[in-house]
């Protein structure tokens, strides 16, 4: 095999397998590009070759081990970033696999190394005084802030993903009977949102007074760009900060946009609205990814509880009467 195969495959993989055949978005293929170019630096100074000349079988799955626990190590990356990494490298060695079979052993020893588990936290969200709070925290006397307030209800009331909020143009926003916002999820899905009457309205008068083109960004930097993910992001925190003040309670907790995500959901499960439209509602794949919402509430358990009744049996233990059985409680 020629020094060039690893070089060529990564390159067809990343603009035909990714770019083209799976389309997959600028986020993803950011995420993959970070993650090669941080395994071919490891593998090109323990190697003691620059990346161009390395082989496929240069990255074995002793080397990959290596790596993921270089990440953990030195460079601090948790379990979520190691396990991402990792994806990474699993799809580039299916790829691999595919087209060239006599590599297909290779492949098979690192597509087997597993993910790391991790601890599941309980997901955040904001209780109704804190949404109440935040909404109202923005300076609605002055343009940024007349433009904060429609982004946080928005955001609030549809439960829209950062991405998402922050790639809206003012055609999105669909008034009148029936009204809503379209957007473009994950996987390119585009899925429609209603409007409650209160979001409606406030979008209705920011339109107005944005006065923008169809495809002009919806909320809009001073300098009519669209917002970044990380411009949104101190946005959010600012104004969970100015809330504190009427909301102490927000002190002790990091909002961000994925947070008011959270708390659109779990709205929405406190209403008896049913798993799978909030499945649709947020555009998840599966409905189980929303059952993550119900572990999170411990208000649902206890109403949960509270329906259970009583047993009327006196409470006491089982004694089995056979000795092996005696036995084998005792264990």
């Amino acid at each position: 095999m020629t020094a060039a195969t690893l070089p060529a495959l990564l390159q067809r993989f990343f603009t035909e397998r990714l770019c083209a055949q799976m389309q997959a978005s600028p986020h993803t293929i950011s995420a993959y590009r970070d993650a090669f170019r941080l395994l071919l630096r490891y593998a090109a100074q323990r190697l003691g070759r620059p990346p161009t000349r390395l082989r496929v079988e240069d990255i074995d799955a002793d080397l990959v081990a290596d790596f993921l626990a270089h990440l953990e190590a030195e460079r601090r990356n948790g379990a979520r970033s190691r396990n991402a990494r990792l994806a990474a490298i699993r799809s580039f060695f299916r790829y691999v696999a595919l087209n060239e079979p006599a590599l297909l052993l290779h492949c098979q020893r690192i597509l087997a190394i597993p993910a790391k588990r991790h601890d599941r936290r309980s997901v955040a969200f904001l209780e109704a005084p804190e949404i109440t709070a935040l909404i109202a925290a923005p300076d609605r006397t002055t343009w940024a802030g007349r433009r904060d307030h429609a982004l946080l209800l928005l955001a609030l009331r549809t439960g829209l993903r950062a991405s998402e909020l922050a790639g809206l143009s003012c055609r999105d926003v669909v008034l009148g009977a029936g009204a809503h916002v379209r957007c473009e999820g994950k996987g390119r899905k585009e899925r429609c949102t209603p409007l409650r009457r209160d979001a409606a309205a406030v979008l209705a008068a920011w339109l107005r007074e944005r006065g923008g083109a169809p495809d002009a960004p919806l909320f809009p930097t001073i300098r009519n760009t669209r917002l970044s993910r990380d411009a949104l992001e101190r946005l959010v925190c600012r104004h969970a900060g100015a809330a504190a003040a009427s909301c102490p309670t927000l002190r002790a907790k990091r909002v961000s946009p994925h947070v008011l995500r959270h708390s659109t959901a779990m709205e929405l499960l406190r209403h008896g609205v049913d798993q799978a439209v909030i499945a649709l509602w947020l555009g998840h794949e599966a409905v189980e990814t929303t059952m993550v919402y119900i572990h999170a509430d411990l208000r649902l358990k206890e109403q949960a509880l509270a329906r259970v009744a009583t047993p009327d049996a006196s409470p006491g233990r089982y004694r089995p009467d056979d000795a092996l059985l005696a036995f084998l409680e005792a264990l």
